[in-house]
């Protein structure tokens, strides 16, 4: 009778230290993530520092940049994917270590080609750890309520990090040469990498049937060419350029076929049937619109405090931390939230929230109106992350577990796509609403009319070598052409949110939790630990 006591007590002790130890574990997902999200921006500021020290051609400084992020929407899928079937935990660990070799190589790169090398395999690892991170947290958390709350954290951490990398960025510019907005990657590398090894539970799926290879290669091959042609359109390419049209179309036809190709098989690398839950594809749908309106306004609105208003880049990063502090409030309070009134009402609310406030933006004009600004930038983060969440738990939660790795690599697919049809899209309504506002100004050849039209930077230029009263006439006109762009871009941004909050509709009313005893992740043993990344 006290054997069967001191097992028992004995469980209870394990299941105790599993369930203090998935907080812990969540640190460490979240430190991983932060790093890759922060990766995503933090070049953007040294941009001018790597152009004089590398002298890049125009071609090899457009690589240097979009690479990281194209590389990185493009593996998403097979690397989700390759997690459900070796190990999560490994595929996480993996990309832990290739992160950390490619920020030192991109830190000591002495040629823009190695840098596009680096930056590349820097994609690589974070297309590993991205999915792994949220179908680790989907196991390790795996009652709803504590999942919710997880996914809170989780999202408040990505908001930051966007925003944490021109800030973090500038600093080191400051102080150090342009290399150490990647050295700082390793030491953070080094301590993730045993700290995970030791805590992180290991997770697979059901491992039935061959891995996809071909599958998996067809993905990536077909997200590349649509993420690299949408990027090309939101670059200022047009339909007509020699690589814009063959990337979407061969993109698009790889896409079709991979999914033909799933649909056939009997072990599919990516279970196509998820869409056929509608709150598992109207999330996707969620996210895609989200992003879209996201990205597309903060590179607008970086545009206007910096060239209508004459903010220094670092003055513009700081009028943005107001949308960023929103976003992490919403994403600290989600779970609450989705408690109390449930995802249909939760995503619903935080779309129309969100048109609310880009209508009120509408109201900017040529002169700084920083309490407008501040005000419409708090509501629009905390409208946008509380869609998010809503959104990526209904997702996460309609996936069944052993899917978790696809359905993680879906949702950050649709969110990186999202943020290239964004840009694209909303750019294009802009220069729509922009060009034609800068025909006709007095005194200014038709030419360079023309060539102030493709963007307000341009328009600068031109009325600099112009000079004169010309040149003054073509600088205003051209600011408040820039303004009326702005104008029409938000209302255009306010029905795609509007439309968003239809959509939500379909999601279920009330959050269901799972019934039963919470299953935690037992402790990793000696054998366990005993076994290869």
């Amino acid at each position: 009778m006290s054997g069967t006591t001191t097992a028992a007590a004995a469980l209870r002790r394990r299941a105790a230290g599993a369930g203090a130890n998935r907080w812990v574990v969540l640190v460490v997902l979240c430190v991983s993530l932060l790093l890759v999200a922060v990766d995503a921006t933090v070049l953007h500021v040294a941009v001018p520092a790597v152009t004089e020290d590398l002298r890049p051609g125009g071609i090899e400084l457009l690589w240097i940049v979009d690479v990281y992020p194209l590389v990185c929407a493009s593996l998403l899928i097979l690397f989700g994917t390759l997690g459900d079937r070796i190990g999560r935990r490994r595929v996480l660990l993996l990309g832990y270590t290739l992160f950390g070799v490619a920020s030192g190589l991109a830190a000591l790169a002495d040629s823009a080609q190695v840098l596009i090398v680096a930056r590349a395999l820097l994609g690589v690892g974070g297309a590993m750890i991205m999915p792994a991170t949220l179908s680790i947290l989907r196991q390790v958390f795996p009652d709803r309520r504590e999942r919710a709350l997880a996914i809170g954290i989780w999202s408040a951490v990505a908001a930051v990090g966007a925003a944490v990398g021109p800030l973090l960025g500038g600093f080191l510019l400051e102080h150090f040469w342009w290399g150490s907005v990647f050295l700082v990657n390793i030491p953070l590398m080094l301590v993730s990498l045993p700290v995970g090894r030791l805590l992180l539970p290991e997770s697979k799926g059901d491992g039935k049937g061959p891995w996809d290879v071909v599958g998996a290669l067809m993905a990536a091959a077909g997200l590349f060419g649509v993420v690299l042609g949408v990027k090309r359109l939101g670059g200022g390419e047009s339909l007509g350029s020699l690589l814009t049209v063959p990337s979407l179309v061969v993109g698009a036809a790889l896409l079709v076929a991979f999914v033909r190709r799933q649909r056939r098989r009997t072990y599919p690398l990516v279970d196509l049937t998820m869409f056929a839950r509608p709150a598992f594809s109207t999330s996707v749908g969620c996210i895609v619109l989200a992003m879209l309106a996201l990205v597309g306004l903060e590179l607008i609105a970086a545009q206007y405090l910096q060239l209508v208003l004459g903010l220094s880049p670092l003055e513009t990063g700081l009028r943005l931390l107001p949308l960023t502090f929103a976003a992490m409030a919403a994403g600290l309070a989600g779970a609450r939230m989705l408690r109390r009134f449930g995802p249909r009402r939760m995503v619903c609310a935080g779309f129309c929230l969100t048109a609310f406030a880009v209508v009120l933006l509408t109201a900017l004009g040529r002169t700084d109106d920083c309490a407008l600004m501040v005000s419409g930038f708090v509501l629009l983060g905390f409208g946008l992350e509380t869609t998010l969440f809503g959104a990526y738990e209904s997702m996460l939660s309609e996936a069944p577990p052993e899917q978790a790795g696809g359905a993680a690599a879906i949702g950050e697919t649709s969110y990186q796509l999202g943020a290239g049809i964004g840009i694209a899209l909303l750019g294009t309504v802009m220069n729509a609403a922009y060009a034609p506002g800068l025909a006709g100004v007095p005194g200014v050849p038709a030419s360079a009319s023309s060539s102030a039209g493709h963007s307000l930077g341009e328009a600068y230029e031109v009325a600099a070598q112009l000079g004169g009263s010309a040149g003054a006439a073509l600088r205003h006109a051209a600011r408040d052409a820039f303004v009326h762009g702005l104008h029409v871009t938000l209302l255009v941004s306010a029905g795609l949110l509007l439309l968003g909050a239809v959509m939500a509709l379909r999601l279920p009313r009330v959050m269901q939790c799972e019934a039963g005893p919470v299953e935690l992740p037992a402790p990793r043993d000696a054998a366990e630990s005993r076994v290869s990344v």
